[in-house]
Protein backbone atom coordinates (compact mmCIF):
# COMPACT_ATOMS: atom_id res chain seq x y z
CA UNK A 1 0.00 0.00 0.00
CA UNK A 2 3.01 2.62 0.88
CA UNK A 3 4.06 1.86 -2.94
CA UNK A 4 0.83 2.97 -4.28
CA UNK A 5 0.93 6.25 -2.13
CA UNK A 6 4.67 6.86 -2.76
CA UNK A 7 3.85 6.31 -6.29
CA UNK A 8 0.72 8.63 -6.48
CA UNK A 9 2.82 11.43 -4.51
CA UNK A 10 5.44 11.17 -6.86
CA UNK A 11 2.91 11.48 -9.73
CA UNK A 12 1.42 14.85 -7.69
CA UNK A 13 5.03 16.37 -7.49
CA UNK A 14 5.44 15.74 -11.02
CA UNK A 15 1.83 17.65 -12.55
CA UNK A 16 1.68 20.40 -10.05
CA UNK A 17 2.41 23.25 -12.39
CA UNK A 18 5.15 25.89 -12.22
CA UNK A 19 5.75 28.59 -14.66
CA UNK A 20 9.14 28.91 -14.76
CA UNK A 21 11.10 31.83 -16.90
CA UNK A 22 14.32 31.87 -18.18
CA UNK A 23 16.30 34.27 -19.49
CA UNK A 24 18.39 33.93 -23.02
CA UNK A 25 20.94 36.27 -23.23
CA UNK A 26 22.07 35.44 -27.19
CA UNK A 27 18.01 35.14 -28.34
CA UNK A 28 17.02 38.28 -26.75
CA UNK A 29 13.77 36.40 -25.02
CA UNK A 30 12.58 35.21 -21.97
CA UNK A 31 11.61 31.36 -22.53
CA UNK A 32 8.85 29.90 -20.91
CA UNK A 33 8.38 26.42 -19.35
CA UNK A 34 5.70 24.21 -17.63
CA UNK A 35 7.69 22.63 -14.86
CA UNK A 36 5.48 19.92 -14.19
CA UNK A 37 5.53 18.82 -17.75
CA UNK A 38 9.10 20.27 -18.04
CA UNK A 39 8.32 21.62 -21.49
CA UNK A 40 8.77 25.07 -23.26
CA UNK A 41 5.29 26.66 -23.87
CA UNK A 42 6.37 30.19 -25.24
CA UNK A 43 8.82 32.89 -25.37
CA UNK A 44 8.63 36.60 -24.96
CA UNK A 45 10.65 39.20 -27.04
CA UNK A 46 12.62 41.13 -24.79
CA UNK A 47 15.55 43.87 -25.37
CA UNK A 48 18.97 43.12 -26.19
CA UNK A 49 20.51 40.52 -23.70
CA UNK A 50 18.64 39.66 -21.19
CA UNK A 51 20.41 38.87 -17.92
CA UNK A 52 18.92 39.12 -14.81
CA UNK A 53 15.11 38.95 -14.26
CA UNK A 54 12.78 38.66 -10.97
CA UNK A 55 9.00 38.24 -10.18
CA UNK A 56 7.12 40.89 -8.16
CA UNK A 57 5.80 39.58 -4.91
CA UNK A 58 2.29 39.29 -6.07
CA UNK A 59 3.78 36.97 -8.64
CA UNK A 60 1.62 39.11 -11.23
CA UNK A 61 4.97 41.14 -12.90
CA UNK A 62 8.05 39.83 -14.62
CA UNK A 63 10.67 42.19 -14.49
CA UNK A 64 14.16 41.41 -17.01
CA UNK A 65 16.87 43.39 -16.89
CA UNK A 66 18.00 43.68 -20.78
CA UNK A 67 21.74 44.99 -20.13
CA UNK A 68 22.52 46.26 -23.56
CA UNK A 69 19.49 48.47 -24.24
CA UNK A 70 20.15 50.33 -20.71
CA UNK A 71 16.49 49.16 -18.93
CA UNK A 72 14.23 46.96 -17.55
CA UNK A 73 11.24 45.25 -19.51
CA UNK A 74 7.98 44.81 -17.52
CA UNK A 75 6.38 41.50 -18.42
CA UNK A 76 2.74 41.10 -18.10
CA UNK A 77 2.39 37.42 -16.51
CA UNK A 78 -0.97 36.30 -17.46
CA UNK A 79 -0.70 37.69 -20.96
CA UNK A 80 2.75 36.93 -21.55
CA UNK A 81 3.43 40.78 -23.12
CA UNK A 82 6.04 43.69 -22.72
CA UNK A 83 3.71 46.08 -21.01
CA UNK A 84 6.32 48.75 -20.34
CA UNK A 85 9.84 49.69 -19.84
CA UNK A 86 12.01 51.29 -16.38
CA UNK A 87 15.61 53.18 -17.55
CA UNK A 88 18.01 51.49 -15.53
CA UNK A 89 21.43 52.84 -16.08
CA UNK A 90 23.88 51.58 -18.05
CA UNK A 91 24.91 47.72 -18.69
CA UNK A 92 22.07 46.65 -16.14
CA UNK A 93 22.95 42.71 -15.15
CA UNK A 94 22.09 41.94 -12.24
CA UNK A 95 19.18 43.24 -9.90
CA UNK A 96 17.10 42.54 -6.15
CA UNK A 97 13.78 43.67 -5.42
CA UNK A 98 12.76 44.97 -2.45
CA UNK A 99 10.64 43.15 -0.14
CA UNK A 100 7.62 45.34 -0.12
CA UNK A 101 8.08 45.10 -4.12
CA UNK A 102 8.91 48.77 -4.46
CA UNK A 103 11.99 49.17 -5.66
CA UNK A 104 14.51 47.29 -7.71
CA UNK A 105 18.77 47.24 -6.73
CA UNK A 106 20.12 47.44 -10.03
CA UNK A 107 23.93 46.55 -10.60
CA UNK A 108 25.48 49.18 -13.31
CA UNK A 109 28.73 47.06 -14.71
CA UNK A 110 30.12 50.09 -16.88
CA UNK A 111 29.27 52.56 -14.04
CA UNK A 112 30.42 51.31 -10.99
CA UNK A 113 27.32 51.93 -9.50
CA UNK A 114 24.29 50.65 -7.91
CA UNK A 115 20.69 52.68 -8.76
CA UNK A 116 18.11 52.52 -6.60
CA UNK A 117 15.15 52.39 -9.13
CA UNK A 118 11.42 53.57 -7.96
CA UNK A 119 9.09 50.66 -9.48
CA UNK A 120 6.13 53.47 -9.58
CA UNK A 121 7.61 56.43 -10.71
CA UNK A 122 9.86 53.94 -13.26
CA UNK A 123 12.76 55.61 -13.25
CA UNK A 124 16.16 55.78 -10.84
CA UNK A 125 15.36 57.74 -7.99
CA UNK A 126 19.15 57.42 -6.35
CA UNK A 127 22.63 55.73 -7.05
CA UNK A 128 25.36 54.34 -5.23
CA UNK A 129 28.90 54.46 -6.04
CA UNK A 130 30.29 51.08 -5.57
CA UNK A 131 33.57 48.89 -6.68
CA UNK A 132 34.97 47.90 -10.13
CA UNK A 133 31.95 45.71 -12.11
CA UNK A 134 29.55 45.38 -9.56
CA UNK A 135 27.38 42.27 -10.64
CA UNK A 136 25.93 40.52 -7.81
CA UNK A 137 23.03 42.40 -6.09
CA UNK A 138 20.91 41.23 -2.44
CA UNK A 139 18.26 42.46 -0.46
CA UNK A 140 18.13 41.75 3.27
CA UNK A 141 14.58 39.96 4.18
CA UNK A 142 13.58 43.42 6.19
CA UNK A 143 14.44 45.52 3.53
CA UNK A 144 16.75 47.53 5.54
CA UNK A 145 20.30 46.47 3.78
CA UNK A 146 21.54 46.06 0.02
CA UNK A 147 24.53 43.93 -0.89
CA UNK A 148 26.53 44.24 -3.94
CA UNK A 149 29.38 42.44 -5.44
CA UNK A 150 32.07 44.26 -7.21
CA UNK A 151 33.54 41.52 -8.98
CA UNK A 152 36.67 44.06 -10.12
CA UNK A 153 37.78 44.54 -7.29
CA UNK A 154 36.73 41.46 -5.43
CA UNK A 155 34.77 43.09 -2.69
CA UNK A 156 30.61 43.22 -1.46
CA UNK A 157 29.47 46.39 -0.38
CA UNK A 158 26.41 47.05 2.29
CA UNK A 159 23.69 49.74 1.69
CA UNK A 160 21.86 51.32 3.98
CA UNK A 161 18.59 51.10 1.90
CA UNK A 162 17.04 53.85 3.54
CA UNK A 163 19.79 56.78 3.19
CA UNK A 164 21.13 55.07 0.02
CA UNK A 165 24.33 55.43 1.31
CA UNK A 166 27.41 53.11 1.59
CA UNK A 167 27.92 51.69 5.28
CA UNK A 168 30.30 48.73 4.24
CA UNK A 169 33.02 47.15 2.24
CA UNK A 170 34.17 44.32 3.13
CA UNK A 171 37.22 42.07 0.58
CA UNK A 172 36.35 38.73 -0.18
CA UNK A 173 37.95 35.97 -2.83
CA UNK A 174 38.16 36.51 -6.38
CA UNK A 175 35.47 37.72 -8.70
CA UNK A 176 32.76 37.84 -7.03
CA UNK A 177 29.55 36.87 -8.83
CA UNK A 178 26.28 36.48 -6.25
CA UNK A 179 25.24 37.75 -3.10
CA UNK A 180 22.21 36.30 -1.51
CA UNK A 181 20.64 37.07 2.45
CA UNK A 182 19.41 34.09 4.43
CA UNK A 183 15.39 34.06 4.55
CA UNK A 184 15.82 34.59 8.24
CA UNK A 185 18.29 37.47 7.55
CA UNK A 186 21.10 36.96 9.88
CA UNK A 187 23.78 36.15 7.17
CA UNK A 188 24.73 36.52 3.65
CA UNK A 189 26.33 34.50 1.17
CA UNK A 190 28.77 35.79 -1.41
CA UNK A 191 29.83 33.21 -4.35
CA UNK A 192 33.66 33.60 -5.43
CA UNK A 193 33.98 32.41 -9.16
CA UNK A 194 37.57 32.10 -9.63
CA UNK A 195 38.39 30.98 -5.89
CA UNK A 196 35.94 28.41 -6.16
CA UNK A 197 34.21 29.54 -2.87
CA UNK A 198 31.33 30.68 -1.28
CA UNK A 199 31.72 33.23 2.12
CA UNK A 200 29.03 33.33 4.70
CA UNK A 201 28.69 36.31 6.68
CA UNK A 202 27.16 37.91 9.61
CA UNK A 203 24.30 40.67 8.75
CA UNK A 204 25.20 42.33 12.00
CA UNK A 205 28.67 42.39 12.27
CA UNK A 206 29.54 42.15 8.74
CA UNK A 207 32.56 39.35 10.61
CA UNK A 208 32.68 36.39 7.99
CA UNK A 209 31.38 33.51 9.76
CA UNK A 210 32.79 30.49 7.50
CA UNK A 211 33.78 29.67 4.14
CA UNK A 212 32.72 26.86 1.88
CA UNK A 213 35.29 26.00 -0.56
CA UNK A 214 34.28 23.63 -3.48
CA UNK A 215 37.50 23.42 -5.15
CA UNK A 216 38.94 22.13 -2.03
CA UNK A 217 36.11 19.53 -2.38
CA UNK A 218 37.10 18.29 -5.82
CA UNK A 219 33.49 17.89 -7.01
CA UNK A 220 34.33 18.49 -10.30
CA UNK A 221 37.59 19.48 -12.73
CA UNK A 222 36.49 22.67 -12.79
CA UNK A 223 33.99 24.58 -10.26
CA UNK A 224 32.88 28.00 -10.48
CA UNK A 225 30.40 28.94 -7.67
CA UNK A 226 27.48 31.69 -9.36
CA UNK A 227 24.37 31.61 -8.15
CA UNK A 228 22.78 30.87 -4.69
CA UNK A 229 19.57 30.06 -3.65
CA UNK A 230 18.03 28.88 -0.23
CA UNK A 231 14.77 26.86 0.53
CA UNK A 232 12.07 29.23 1.83
CA UNK A 233 12.44 27.81 5.39
CA UNK A 234 16.04 28.19 5.51
CA UNK A 235 17.37 24.26 5.77
CA UNK A 236 18.31 23.99 2.41
CA UNK A 237 20.54 25.77 0.40
CA UNK A 238 21.91 24.96 -2.79
CA UNK A 239 24.69 26.59 -5.04
CA UNK A 240 24.97 26.44 -8.97
CA UNK A 241 28.57 25.27 -9.92
CA UNK A 242 28.81 27.31 -13.43
CA UNK A 243 31.38 25.01 -15.90
CA UNK A 244 31.03 22.46 -12.91
CA UNK A 245 28.00 21.21 -14.63
CA UNK A 246 26.64 20.45 -11.00
CA UNK A 247 24.74 22.38 -8.27
CA UNK A 248 25.64 21.56 -4.94
CA UNK A 249 23.66 21.74 -1.62
CA UNK A 250 24.79 22.57 1.35
CA UNK A 251 23.88 22.34 4.99
CA UNK A 252 23.19 26.29 6.19
CA UNK A 253 23.92 25.39 9.49
CA UNK A 254 27.41 23.20 9.30
CA UNK A 255 27.92 24.77 6.08
CA UNK A 256 28.78 21.10 4.75
CA UNK A 257 28.47 19.88 1.23
CA UNK A 258 25.73 17.30 1.59
CA UNK A 259 25.45 16.35 -2.29
CA UNK A 260 25.64 17.84 -5.75
CA UNK A 261 23.22 17.30 -8.92
CA UNK A 262 24.39 17.03 -12.72
CA UNK A 263 23.06 20.08 -14.96
CA UNK A 264 23.26 21.12 -18.06
CA UNK A 265 26.90 23.01 -19.46
CA UNK A 266 27.57 25.98 -17.13
CA UNK A 267 24.86 25.93 -14.66
CA UNK A 268 24.75 29.83 -14.05
CA UNK A 269 21.42 30.88 -11.87
CA UNK A 270 19.04 28.77 -10.10
CA UNK A 271 15.58 28.99 -8.86
CA UNK A 272 13.18 26.84 -6.31
CA UNK A 273 9.39 27.00 -7.16
CA UNK A 274 7.08 28.16 -4.82
CA UNK A 275 6.05 24.78 -3.41
CA UNK A 276 9.97 24.03 -2.58
CA UNK A 277 9.91 20.73 -4.39
CA UNK A 278 11.74 21.26 -7.68
CA UNK A 279 14.84 23.11 -8.26
CA UNK A 280 15.60 24.50 -11.83
CA UNK A 281 19.21 25.79 -13.44
CA UNK A 282 19.56 27.80 -16.48
CA UNK A 283 22.76 26.06 -17.82
CA UNK A 284 23.80 28.79 -20.10
CA UNK A 285 26.30 26.57 -22.76
CA UNK A 286 24.24 23.58 -23.48
CA UNK A 287 21.25 25.79 -24.05
CA UNK A 288 19.20 24.05 -21.74
CA UNK A 289 17.35 24.10 -18.09
CA UNK A 290 17.71 21.27 -15.68
CA UNK A 291 15.14 20.16 -13.89
CA UNK A 292 15.46 18.73 -9.88
CA UNK A 293 13.49 16.56 -7.39
CA UNK A 294 14.05 18.11 -4.06
CA UNK A 295 12.24 15.75 -2.02
CA UNK A 296 13.08 12.49 -4.31
CA UNK A 297 17.09 14.42 -4.62
CA UNK A 298 17.09 13.36 -8.25
CA UNK A 299 17.22 15.04 -11.58
CA UNK A 300 13.84 15.00 -13.09
CA UNK A 301 14.79 15.86 -16.56
CA UNK A 302 16.17 18.80 -18.90
CA UNK A 303 13.73 20.87 -21.42
CA UNK A 304 15.90 22.15 -24.47
CA UNK A 305 15.48 26.27 -25.13
CA UNK A 306 18.44 26.81 -27.59
CA UNK A 307 20.84 30.17 -27.21
CA UNK A 308 22.26 30.79 -24.05
CA UNK A 309 19.90 31.08 -20.68
CA UNK A 310 21.20 33.42 -18.06
CA UNK A 311 19.04 33.57 -15.11
CA UNK A 312 15.70 31.90 -13.87
CA UNK A 313 12.06 33.13 -12.09
CA UNK A 314 9.29 30.83 -11.12
CA UNK A 315 5.70 31.58 -10.66
CA UNK A 316 3.05 29.08 -9.37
Amino acid sequence: MWRVAAIAALLATSARADTVFVSDEALDVVHVIDGGAARKTAEVKVGKRPRGIAASPDHKTLYVAVSNDNRIDVIDVATLRVVGHIPSGPDPEMFAMSPDGKELFVSNEDDNLVSLIDIDQRRPAREVSVGIEPEGVGASPDGRLVAATSEGSSMVHLIDRARARLVETIAVDTRPRFVCFTPDGRRFWVSSEVRGTVAIFDSTSFQRVAVVDFDEAHLAETVQPVGIAFSRDGRRAFVALGRGNLVAEVDPETFRIVRSFATGQRAWQLALSPAQDRLYTANGLSGDVTIVDLAANRVMGTVTVGGRPWGVAVVP
